[in-house]
């Protein structure tokens, strides 16, 4: 994760202004401006970790965006907790050490991000556990908060799996819309496969084994089998490997925790998850300030 790409600094600076971190009134009014203190972000659950990293980029953004000079900061954190690490409930994960104000001001942006992606690295493990021993790797998919991409995706490999397209720019996906709009499967996989540029791999969401056949007999690349039962998913991986054994293989759609080992029994090669990033409950982290009196 690159913490100081312009599109990461960008979301975190707007989150910062979201809040109006720079003019917090009732901290202003009860607390020293002098005063220096030590913040330790706790972990009150067991989970996985993510967001550490946005806990210096920040103090900094708040730094650049403060008239008032807020002095040097130190983030600490133990060699053995970083992004991606399990930690027991009661663990700290990092101290801050700091202008008293900064810290409190930028508090509930730095505990809302950690807490979001902690908790889809956290959702993301349990799904990529359920797998562990076949072949399927899990993907996640666009399905995340709007501004907030980088983050949840990021997140999502924390907890183990991998990103699937990152925006619409990033590979070529043909789903039923296209399908429908575009004059069927036949005539919209012709035009993709004809006027690609480069070599990116044309995949097609298929809804039946009529459409499977279509996309087999149009030069598919790979194929997205959507909303089929792990029975109907067997049978389709069946088919695809007597046409090919080049052809990715994914499931989506109605997948869960219960059932997603049954889609990677049926020999599948990816399964995407839009839970991972739309229905992840965020973990639950506090943190604990007090004065440095020195």
């Amino acid at each position: 994760m690159d913490w100081k790409s312009k599109r990461t600094q960008g979301i975190l600076e707007a989150a910062l202004v979201e809040d109006r971190a720079t003019n917090d009134t009732t901290t202003a009014l009860t607390v020293d401006a002098n005063l220096h203190a030590s913040a330790t972000i706790l972990a009150k659950e067991d989970c996985i970790v993510s967001g550490l990293g946005c806990i210096p980029q920040l103090l900094s953004i708040y730094g650049k965006l403060s008239t008032k000079q807020v002095g040097r900061f130190e983030v600490i954190s133990h060699p053995e907790i970083f992004d991606g690490v399990h930690v027991r409930k009661g663990q700290a994960l990092a101290v801050i050490r700091h202008n008293a104000r900064v810290i409190l001001a930028c508090e509930r942006v730095i505990l809302n991000l950690m807490q979001r992606m902690s908790g889809i690295a956290t959702l993301t493990n349990r799904y990529v556990k359920a797998v562990a021993g076949t072949n399927a790797t899990v993907l996640d998919t666009r399905k995340t908060i709007p501004g907030l991409r980088a983050l949840d995706k990021y997140a999502v490999s924390c907890g183990g799996a991998k990103n699937h397209r990152l925006d619409l720019s990033d590979g070529i996906l043909i789903k039923n819309n296209h399908i429908s709009l575009g004059g069927g499967l036949p005539m919209v996989l012709a035009k993709a496969l004809e006027k690609r540029k480069g070599s990116q791999r044309v995949e097609v969401e298929v809804r039946s084994f009529a459409e499977l056949e279509q996309a087999l007999e149009g030069g598919a690349e790979a194929l997205l089998l959507d909303n089929m039962t792990p029975a109907e998913t067997k049978k389709a991986v069946k088919i695809v490997r007597a046409h090919s054994k080049d052809i990715s293989i994914e499931s989506s759609g109605g997948i869960t925790l219960e059932n997603i080992r049954k889609y990677a029994l049926a020999g599948v090669d990816y399964i995407s998850v839009g839970a991972l990033t739309h229905s992840a409950p965020a973990v639950d982290l506090s943190m604990r300030i007090t004065a440095d009196l020195y």
